[in-house]
């Protein structure tokens, strides 16, 4: 339960005020791995403090060796795998599916992104809230403020919560709650309660920031010297009408603060998938997740779709963005104007999803979106969503189950303009096993989506069997990783385009964290139009099988903080590296 805030917190990773004092020590942790509810050396406090509208937090870690604190990063968002860390999990609407994760390591650094499921987590989102670290002769300690305007959250009711503690050397998670190792730290249906943050505020919840760009341009070349000087204005409002219902007003939208993408190289014949990094696009982004597991292999709103047109920036007159949470009730809507370029007409824009929760297991979704960039075609495209899953099976493993539907109109070529498809998922501990097959028509066209390869039906999953060795031979193991991947991509009319299949006979992590794996990637490609990999480089029609060191890392779980992805299924969109094939007796290579 959170304490109340009776005097002013100074964030500077000291728990050293009064208040902090009579709080009291609000969870206790619990070893989660490697050996669920084994001994715990690493004593943590962990205090929660309400105040009129902030809500703080404060993590005492004492470690018997301080000197072995491990700190990698500084980066926001950065990888902190190898670090020493704690993080917190709030379920916010007490649904059970999605929320925030705010991570902090011995040194300070930041993490935090948006939960839409289990094992669907995502750092694109960067929340406003101050932390500080401070490392002491005892071991280290945290304090986090995070503003009550920086969530969305059902006023006057209990929060979802689970605490996690790190300790990098040890591979160690100290957990409050889902202490077992089939819990997922992103399984939110185990949190536990957070009480006593019903009294935060949230104020009048309005926010207004505007903008103001000025640029000169001058020409010396005779005869004609000038000089041409040019701006723009525009201003973002956000208003909570209340802590649960919110929405964003955007007019000549400024993106010049938009953090750059990560270079690519793309090596294939099909679009590569780029996150999104706008923070209007991102807010409440979670509640556009639809069906399960589908990551990029098919997202009916893609926003990346607005706003960007061939890599190319387009002006937004404006736009609005309204989110609501409501009993079992969500919806996520947005429209946008987008200003007509060289390249473009002006075009409105509109995607919105709507999802109700029948129970704590079972969610059923819509999603349309209306619109398409160029502003030359119209293209809507509908779809229906139901995932059930549960942490409950078997006494206390995970299973999921998942359906989708979809269908695209407007002016679109002939063929078949539906989509549907499934998943089953049981990912465990010992066992991790997957199947999903979806299927995309010829003329299913998502002009607001993402969806590199209509025309297909797609075969997947994926067996991991992961023993956890015990006292032996193999006791200086932590954990085994035995996996088969297979993959199958056919045309509707039944020929195979693409296949692969991920095998890693050897791979375990040991308890000092060193991984070990050797895996093969067999894969096959069959082109029926030449492929122009880059200029000069041409690929001909025919039949390629070829091997690749794929980067993709098995199921590997061995370090158990939180991930930032589950790199269980291979990519369908593009990855670097080098390539090699054969064909027809011939053998080619490009890099």
């Amino acid at each position: 339960m959170a304490g109340v805030a009776t005097s002013p917190i100074r964030v500077d990773g000291r728990l050293d005020e009064e208040a902090w004092k009579s709080a009291g020590i609000a969870v206790t942790l619990t070893q989660q791995s490697p050996v669920s509810g084994g001994p715990n050396p690493y004593r943590t406090e962990v205090r929660f403090l309400a105040g009129a509208d902030t809500l703080y937090v404060g993590f005492l870690c004492l470690d018997p060796e301080p000197s072995r604190i491990s700190v990698h990063t500084m980066l926001r968002d950065g990888n902190m795998d190898g670090d020493d860390s704690v993080a917190l999990l709030f379920d916010t609407f007490g649904d059970g599916r999605n929320g925030y994760l705010l991570r902090v390591n011995a040194a300070g650094a930041r993490l935090d992104g948006l939960i839409s499921g289990p094992e669907t987590f995502s750092t694109d989102w960067d929340g406003l809230w101050d932390t500080a670290a401070v490392q002491t002769p005892e071991g280290w300690s945290v304090e986090i403020a995070i503003p009550a305007a920086t969530l969305r959250f059902r006023p006057g009711r209990p929060w979802g919560l689970n605490v996690q503690r790190y300790v990098a050397r040890d591979l160690m998670d100290l957990r409050w709650s889902g202490t077992t190792l089939d819990a997922k730290l992103w399984d939110l249906s185990r949190a536990g309660l957070l009480e006593g943050v019903g009294g935060l505020k949230q104020g009048l919840g309005l926010a207004a920031v505007p903008y103001a760009l000025g640029y000169r341009s001058q020409t010396f070349a005779p005869p004609d010297p000038h000089a041409f000087l040019a701006g723009r204005a525009g201003f973002d409002v956000s208003w909570n009408a209340t802590s649960n219902v919110g929405g964003v007003l955007t007019v000549n939208t400024d993106f010049a603060e938009t953090e750059v993408d990560t270079r690519q190289i793309n090596l294939t014949r099909f679009p590569l998938f780029f996150p999104e990094k706008r923070s209007f696009f991102l807010e409440s982004s979670n509640l556009f997740t639809f069906g399960l597991g589908l990551q990029d292999v098919f997202i009916p709103f893609y926003s990346r779709r607005v706003g960007l047109l061939e890599g190319k920036p387009v002006p937004i007159d404006a736009g609005v963005k309204v989110i609501a949470r409501i009993g079992k009730w969500s919806l996520a809507a947005l429209d946008v104007e987008m200003r007509g370029t060289a390249i473009s007409g002006r075009t409105n824009l509109f995607a919105g999803r709507l999802t109700f929760d029948v129970d704590e297991n079972l969610r059923l979704g819509l999603i349309g979106t209306n619109g398409e960039p160029t502003g030359r075609l119209s293209n809507f495209l509908t779809g229906v969503d139901a995932v059930w899953q549960t942490s409950k099976f078997l006494g206390g493993q995970n299973l999921a189950f998942g359906l989708w539907g979809a269908v695209s109109g407007g002016d679109l070529a002939s063929g078949k303009r539906t989509g549907w498809g499934f998943k089953a998922d049981y990912p465990n501990d010992l066992w991790d096993v997957s199947f999903r097959v979806n299927e995309f028509g010829d003329a299913l066209t998502a002009s607001l989506g993402f969806l590199p390869r209509p025309g297909t039906r797609r075969w997947s999953g994926g067996v991991a069997y992961q023993p956890r060795p015990g006292p032996g031979p193999f006791s200086w193991i932590q954990q085994f990783f035995f996996q088969a991947d297979p993959t199958v991509v056919t045309r509707l009319d039944g020929t195979v385009e693409s296949w692969d299949l991920f095998l890693a006979p050897i791979n375990f992590v040991t308890k000092s964290g060193d991984g070990f794996e050797v895996s093969v990637d067999p894969q096959f490609e069959l082109l029926s139009a030449p492929f122009e990999v880059s200029p000069g480089v041409v690929i001909p029609p025919g039949s390629y099988r070829f091997a690749r060191d794929s980067e993709r890392r098995a199921r590997r779980t061995g370090r158990s903080g939180p991930r930032l992805w589950r790199p269980a299924e291979p990519s369908t969109t593009g990855e670097s590296g080098t390539w090699s094939w054969s064909s027809d007796g011939a053998s080619r290579a490009a890099t």
